[in-house]
């Protein structure tokens, strides 16, 4: 059923409720991603299937998250948001029960393939609800969402390993994947798709008027595609890096060696998971908030520069137990923010009315980006090493950063000079 009764008024809490179901039901889903790297080893351990075919789970869960997104986000313009994560929630339990049981790797990939629809139904609401919720402040909302999906796992990585070392993987995974699936099915009830003029009446100025580009003009125009790029380019260094990281460290020869940090004192693998998971979400809010004050490219342009550099260094320097650590934190802290800089850069271009689905045509950057995850494994086993897929994912890296300064500012500026009326000097609205 449409959820027009929702659009009439403001939820009780207002978009602050809105912000933090989202927040929550982001983290709950994150360990579908985020937590995988913990299960390769066990999985590899038990069945003897290679860490390259178990691998392409993750890819497969990469690409249905991604790819299907813009589907759910046409449900969730359409119909609201609850419906979609209702939904969303019994995939995302059942993928990995799924998982608990499969004994052959047609079942494994299957289970990823449902883990993945259920994710990203999940990812592509809530992200989608907070663009049209907070229009004054899309980057920062963007970021705040983003942050449960990149943080969400932060607090469960020690609860996981530990209970894949007393109990298995198979329990971990059933346990964890209907507890996560309960929570989400609880908050979507919460949610609703904002009215249709609430911003003077929450207190906050609506952005002035724009074009609202449907998807289908989204994507003849050549700075949809700009960003598609550079999205692909940003993601595929940082999904090497969290479907790789506990293979990497196994291959340096760190996964076990104690590192102290400031008091406390974990394995550098579970140490840099639960590090990475913080910055990675951190990183989200902060350069959003930044992206809405100094401008979304040249945000960019830092981050991504960062991200090169710590990429070269973990390179160079990761062998040694506390750089590793640390130099995967930058890594993260460098990468996560595409997720909240691309899909607030995508609202200002394209507009809020079809936000959800806008948003969730380029969130499918990152499935094309994980069909790249499989060729890390080949590139390592042919050199003999990770270092020159660390340069590969570094000079992508810089070069998107240029990009966003000299090609995507200018086209952006000269796209929204050219939608204002030359009589009026207002904005023309598109339509549907």
């Amino acid at each position: 059923m449409r959820q027009t009764g929702a659009r009439s008024a403001l939820p009780v809490g207002g978009r602050w409720i809105q912000l933090l179901a989202g927040v929550i039901c982001m983290s709950m889903i994150a360990n579908l991603q985020y937590g995988w790297t913990l299960f390769v080893e066990p999985i590899d351990d038990k069945h003897g299937w290679g860490r390259a075919a178990i691998q392409v789970a993750f890819t497969i869960f990469i690409v249905t998250e991604t790819w299907l997104v813009p589907v759910e986000g046409w449900f969730v313009d359409r119909f609201g948001p609850r419906i979609v994560v209702l939904f969303g929630s019994v995939l995302c339990a059942a993928s990995w029960a799924l998982n608990a049981v499969a004994d052959s790797l047609l079942v494994l990939y299957v289970a990823a393939a449902i883990g993945g629809i259920g994710a990203g139904a999940v990812y592509g609401t809530c992200v989608g609800n907070a663009l049209k919720w907070f229009p004054d402040r899309r980057g920062l909302a963007a970021g705040i969402t983003a942050a449960g999906f990149g943080a969400g796992s932060a607090l469960t990585v020690v609860p996981i390993a530990n209970m894949i070392h007393s109990s298995g993987y198979e329990a971990t995974f059933m346990a964890f994947g209907l507890g996560q699936g309960l929570v989400v099915f609880a908050l979507a009830w919460l949610l609703v798709a904002p009215p249709s003029a609430p911003l003077a009446r929450g207190g906050f100025a609506a952005p002035p008027a724009q074009r609202q580009y449907t998807p289908s003009q989204m994507v003849r125009t050549p700075v949809f595609w700009v960003m598609y790029a550079m999205f692909v380019m940003v993601a595929g260094g940082g999904l090497m890096a969290t479907a790789q990281l506990g293979p990497i460290a196994q291959d340096f020869g760190l996964a076990h060696a104690p590192v102290s940090i400031l008091g406390l004192t974990l394995p550098a693998l579970t140490f840099a998971l639960s590090i990475d998971r913080v910055l990675n979400g951190l990183t989200r809010p902060f350069f959003g908030w930044v992206s809405d004050h100094i401008g979304r490219e040249n945000t960019m342009f830092i981050a991504f520069a960062i991200e090169a550099v710590g990429i070269v260094a973990l390179s160079l320097y990761g062998r040694d137990p506390v750089a590793f650590v640390l130099l995967t934190g930058l890594v993260f802290f460098a990468w996560g923010e595409i997720y909240s800089l691309f899909p607030a850069c995508c609202a200002d271009t394209f507009g809020s009315k079809f936000a959800a689905s806008n948003a969730g045509l380029l969130y499918t950057a990152k499935g094309t980006a994980a069909l790249l995850i499989p060729f890390a494994n080949i590139i390592a086993d042919a050199t003999g090493s990770w270092h020159a897929v660390f340069l590969l994912a570094a000079a992508v890296n810089a070069l998107a950063a240029v990009l966003a300064l000299f090609v995507l500012r200018p086209m952006r500026n000269r796209m929204a000079a050219g939608s204002l009326d030359a009589r009026s000097g207002r904005s023309v609205t598109a339509t549907p």
